[in-house]
């Protein structure tokens, strides 16, 4: 089996719990990495943290550049046309790396998918259609790009969300995060939608908070 080139950090004890978390557009596995100690999660908080490397491909909105990204963009527009077929492929590596933290011994219920940006809707995909249930779903600063089609899978149906969002956010405005959210909730996922006064970033409140939804949703499912 081939998987994605990761960063993995591991807890101080046998790790009982996974969160896979994908970077944005241009960006790397290690994007991510110094956020894991600003969590604070105390010592009984097992975590392995995933940090997935996305491959390097052309990138149309940005000239054709080749960097680092889950799936092409085609145009900057409001809805923010993009390439679906590329998202599902990167959406079927993230489903992979959950198969192997399960192998590693992970519970599914202790597995939550991350991502930020362009990161955060694949991991919506690879989470929403899962077929075992997952522990919840983080989006930061992200859309709901396959919204039309997606197609949920029953286990995972009432999954925890939070979906977080910088109320100046120049790249991926924020209506366009909260519609997303919003159709989440029409499909029946429950969850918390908070802003920030920020651009397309994340800021310290933000890590504060999801922190504490990680430490909740770890406690409604003891390893």
């Amino acid at each position: 089996m081939v998987y994605l080139p990761s960063v993995e950090i591991e807890p101080q004890t046998t790790a009982d719990t996974a969160v896979i978390w994908l970077h944005g557009l241009g960006a790397d596995g290690h994007d991510f990495e110094p956020i894991v100690p600003e969590l604070r999660l105390p010592a009984s908080a097992a975590v392995r943290f995933v940090f997935p490397h996305a491959p390097a491909i052309p990138v149309t909105v940005n000239g054709g550049l080749v960097m680092p990204a889950w799936y092409d963009i085609l145009d900057m527009a409001i809805d923010r046309r993009v390439d679906i077929a590329q998202l599902m492929a990167s959406a079927d590596s993230i489903r992979l790396l959950i198969d192997r933290e399960i192998e590693r011994g992970i519970d599914s219920r202790r597995i939550v998918v991350a991502g930020f940006s362009q990161g955060g809707a694949v991991a919506l995909q690879a989470a929403l259609t899962y077929p075992k249930r997952l522990c919840g779903y983080l989006g930061l600063s992200t859309y709901f790009a396959t919204a039309s089609q997606i197609q949920p899978a029953p286990v995972n149906e009432g999954l925890p969300v939070l979906v977080c969002h910088g109320s100046e956010d120049p790249v991926v405005p924020e209506p366009v995060g909260r519609a997303g959210y919003e159709k989440l909730q029409e499909l029946g996922y429950p969850g918390e939608y908070k802003t920030y006064p920020m651009e397309h970033a994340v800021c310290a409140e933000e890590i504060a908070d999801i922190s504490t939804w990680f430490q909740r949703l770890f406690e409604a499912h003891p390893g």
